[in-house]
């Protein structure tokens, strides 16, 4: 049968991250995401049972296509989370649930996708400038890892490019004397002092022991939660410069990236932590770091940073977008 976008659908789409898997429902051609729900990837021994039970809870058919981000890198059949056990093929999945299609792209890819349909209430603008119309655009996201991607403009200015690739795992970079103390106690601990040690959940606590090891304090054991409710709490010194250190290293990831791509239409922050820092992130070094580039500095304030705050995780639109542009 030939293939016509009627013949696509239904369509499901995820957002599989090393904590939850999201999934949501495209019933047919210009349909919004319906049935939208949040699993545990703890709870299922692999990505099809997590599949299966969010289609049968549901009461749902076997879908035509399906496309979902994940928070790992996507260069063959074989896909082995990075920061879960899952380890599945693309292949053998889609044979197993009978799909037409499969599509399996990077977590941040999709949400890089879906920049462009967020609504004004999504968003909330951190520092001053102004977003440059059909310019690139950066994004990256502290949560059980570090994603980042970006929009680049298409050739000839038609459409855009979405950035696939794993800057997470860049170098983290200080800017002074306790920074440089941090950064090698990391060093020093894991070998490599990837952002992603520092700018994530556990990288959170990374940097409360850190800090700790540097004043001579005795670190207690804490999940990230517990450090930044206590920072924004003011209860706990230690925790308070900890997430002061993880806004800074934000701040200059996030300005690493504007340069990078030249991304004047803005830079935006997603993840499941930035988001429930509300206006503390305001108070604390992120923006200046974000500017702080020498020579540059006039030119990264024109630049606006964004914190992503979708009640529904825009990564399922982006995933919807895929199946219809990559």
């Amino acid at each position: 049968m030939a293939y016509t976008p009627e013949t696509t659908y239904p369509r499901l789409v995820g957002d599989i991250g090393g904590t939850n898997a999201r999934f949501a429902w495209l019933e047919s051609a210009g349909s919004p995401l319906s049935d939208v729900d949040t699993l545990a990837v703890a709870s299922y021994p692999a990505l099809i049972d997590a599949m299966r039970h969010y289609l049968t809870t549901h009461g749902k058919p076997a879908p035509r296509q399906c496309a979902i981000g994940i928070a790992n890198p996507v260069t063959g059949d074989h896909v082995q989370m990075t920061n879960h056990d899952w380890s599945f093929s693309i292949s053998g999945v889609r044979d197993q649930l009978g799909l037409d299609r499969f599509l399996v792209i990077n977590d941040f890819t999709a949400l890089a996708l879906a920049l462009p349909t967020l609504a004004a209430q999504d968003v909330r603008q951190v520092g001053g400038g102004s977003p440059v119309p059909d310019a690139a655009i950066g994004l990256l996201g502290p949560g059980t890892g570090l994603g980042v991607s970006g929009l680049l403009p298409g050739p000839g200015g038609r459409g855009v490019v979405a950035v696939n690739g794993e800057g997470g795992h860049v170098t983290l970079a200080p800017t002074d004397a306790l920074e440089d103390a941090v950064v090698s106690a990391l060093r020093q601990r894991f070998g490599h002092a990837s952002a992603e040690r520092a700018l994530s959940g556990p990288g959170l606590v990374n940097l409360y022991d850190a800090v700790c090891g540097v004043h001579g304090v005795a670190a207690v054991p804490l999940q990230p939660g517990e450090v930044s409710q206590r920072a924004l709490q003011a209860t706990d010194a230690q925790c308070v410069q900890a997430l002061q250190l993880f806004c800074s290293f934000l701040g200059n990831a996030a300005g690493n990236l504007a340069l990078l791509l030249g991304a004047r239409g803005g830079v935006y922050v997603g993840g499941g932590i930035a988001p429930q820092l509300g206006r503390w992130l305001d108070g604390s070094p992120f923006r200046e770091r974000f500017e702080g580039k020498g020579r540059f500095r006039p030119y990264l304030q024109t630049i606006p940073t964004f914190v992503l705050q979708a009640h529904v995780s825009p990564a399922l639109a982006g995933a919807a977008r895929a199946l219809d542009q990559l």
